[in-house]
């Protein structure tokens, strides 16, 4: 379609809210969205600097746009989660259809049994649910089997079929599990008081289920019949068990949904929590993977739509953390104190929880996806221009000012690469100065990468503050670095990151994962230049004495410490056995210095 008409599209759009749909030029649909105002929404696409570079792109390949002017917010919200799952289009979040969670069903019958399914049939039937585990499910089953006799046989109890004897009563009835209502043992109305308890538990109600039993047992216990009163009493314990089990908040907060958001650069995870009479009925995490750079203001309103579409809610009052639009018929709480603020809490910790549990199963079945999610994540945290696939760090050791030594260390893809790793033993600096060594092993490292025409890192992280970076800054402007290579010192104390010519440092959340692979490297650096200098200590130790003799090199020293492993066991041993081992010239020469010291 000409460009023409697309701008005079734009300038016919009403002023009312709805969808809309963008189509490139073969007709395919490419993103539906919902707004406030369809002709201020829709412009703004076209009007506006796009700092994602997929919504550049999406915008370039609009060639057609439709609109569907509806009533309300509400129905714009509606509709736009239905197009998004009907279509399925290439730039919208994906929304999957999950049909097969599990249903507590109050059959339509005149007896009515009281099962699982994961079948909705239309039939007058009560469904409640759906539930996101069958484990609820089967909690909530076995404690009305506990408390309420029904029948579990599927025959048809119609008044006719009882009276004419058709039906005899199974092995349920002679178990005590059920009163025998095929054969008229039980009547309809005290079946049917125990099914509307049923439902006020399913509910989430149980005080009226509580109130009715205790005053079942004080009856018994007047007509003396303590045996039926010790029964009631059992079954009232087993649903204050129940109950205090169930119960997280004031029982006064009731017909809510709570929902939280947690978001990372390329998903968002929302959590929803149902409250009925203070306990939780329900609980769902939801992963949205993102298109666009969405706002967490526009996940979490697609995803209040979609799950509350999914599970049939129709509450009409919602905790959220931040303002959300959603129209007229709901209300939408912020909690900020008390225990509306609590149970919000807990629905962050299970969104959080859900996040990290996926990390850690993506991390197995899908490691690239792990990279890339964690150089994005690092990229944006320490405001880099691109990814930190290649990161050096570096470390000074010199215990007591003896050996001064350093090493490098490499990650790629947030991973040691241990064949990568380099020491250094310091040359052109007397003494401990941390400084200036820092300098020297910098601008050796970058230099023989240059030399070599290998590539360079796009991060380097120094093992220090304000005083080593500085020391490293000379060597990358003596080379002609500066501004190509990204890099950061870290302060051992308050793990403060310091940047070059910025005064205030960075103060990474302890818990993120870019600070736990930068205090990895820079551990890694200090375990690595430890090492080397502890075995340059010791070499130094033991060469010192037995390379003070007189005519014994190094190979003499090697060929000794491997046969009798140990300096003072050469000291000790007798002038055959060194003879054996390094002939008679050299092993007089030993024997002589140990015996005149």
């Amino acid at each position: 379609m000409p460009k023409t008409n697309l701008d005079i599209q734009l300038k016919t759009l009403p002023n009312e809210p709805g969808v809309y749909q963008y189509f490139d030029k073969e007709g395919n649909i490419l993103y539906v969205g919902k707004a406030k105002n369809l002709k201020k929404r829709v412009s703004s696409y076209f009007t506006k600097q796009h700092d994602s570079g997929k919504t550049r792109v999406l915008v370039k390949k609009i060639a057609d746009i439709k609109h569907i002017v509806v009533n309300t917010e509400t129905d714009a919200l509606l509709l736009e989660n239905n197009l998004i799952k009907k279509h399925r289009p290439r730039y919208n979040v994906l929304l999957k259809d999950d049909k097969s969670y599990p249903w507590i069903c109050i059959k339509n019958e005149r007896f009515p049994r009281v099962f699982s399914t994961r079948r909705v049939i239309k039939d007058g039937s009560e469904y409640f649910g759906p539930y996101t585990s069958m484990k609820t499910v089967s909690t909530l089953l076995e404690l009305i089997r506990g408390l309420f006799l029904l029948r579990t046989c599927n025959y048809d109890l119609s008044q006719e079929k009882i009276h004419a004897g058709k039906y005899k009563v199974c092995l349920e009835y002679h178990l005590g599990n059920c009163k025998g209502p095929c054969e008229g043992l039980e009547t309809e109305a005290e079946y049917h008081s125990n099914i509307e308890s049923i439902r006020e538990i399913l509910k989430g109600n149980l005080k009226t289920s509580l109130n009715q039993f205790k005053v079942q047992m004080k009856a018994y216990a007047e007509d003396m019949h303590f045996e039926d009163a010790q029964k009631i009493k059992e079954k009232i314990d087993v649903l204050e068990n129940y109950q205090a089990k169930s119960t997280i908040v004031n029982p006064k907060i009731s017909n809510v949904d709570v929902f939280s958001i947690v978001t990372d650069e390329s998903y968002g995870y929302i959590n929803f929590l149902q409250l009925s009479y203070g306990s939780i009925i329900r609980s769902h995490t939801l992963e949205i993977k993102k298109k666009l750079d969405e706002t967490d203001k526009e996940l979490l309103e697609l995803a209040i739509t979609e799950i509350r579409q999914r599970f049939h809610s129709n509450s009409k009052e919602i905790y959220v953390p931040f303002k959300v639009d959603l129209g007229e018929d709901v209300k939408v709480t912020v909690p900020k104190l008390g225990d509306k603020k609590r149970i919000l809490e807990l629905s962050v910790r299970n969104a959080k929880y859900y996040r990290l549990e996926q990390l850690k199963q993506v991390k197995i079945v899908d490691p690239d996806r792990h990279t890339n999610r964690i150089m994005a994540q690092m990229k944006a945290d320490l405001r880099l221009s691109e990814e930190p696939r290649h990161i050096e760090c570096f470390d000074n050791s010199n215990i007591q000012g003896t050996n001064p030594v350093a090493a490098c260390v490499v990650f790629k893809n947030g991973k040691p690469s241990k064949k990568d790793y380099r020491h250094f033993n310091i040359k052109t600096v007397e003494g401990p100065d941390d400084f200036a060594s820092m300098e020297e092993v910098v601008y050796r490292r970058y230099k023989r990468l240059l030399d070599e025409n290998q590539p360079m890192p796009q991060l380097i992280i120094i093992d220090g503050g304000k005083g080593q970076l500085s020391s490293a800054l000379k060597s990358l402007d003596a080379l002609d670095l500066r501004g190509e290579i990204a890099i950061i010192g870290i302060a051992k104390r308050l793990e403060e990151l310091f940047y070059p010519d910025d005064p205030i440092p960075l103060y990474l959340d302890k818990k993120s994962e870019t600070l736990k692979i930068i205090q990895q490297l820079r551990n890694e650096a200090h375990r690595f230049g430890i090492e080397h200098h502890r075995n340059k200590r010791s070499k130094s130790a033991l060469n010192t004495e037995l390379e003070t003799i007189p005519g014994i090199g190094e190979k003499t020293v090697v060929e000794l410490l491997k046969q009798f492993k140990s300096v003072k066991r050469i000291s000790q041993a007798d002038l055959k056995d060194l003879e054996a081992v390094v002939g008679l010239s050299r092993a007089q020469k030993i024997h002589a210095y140990y015996n005149n010291k």
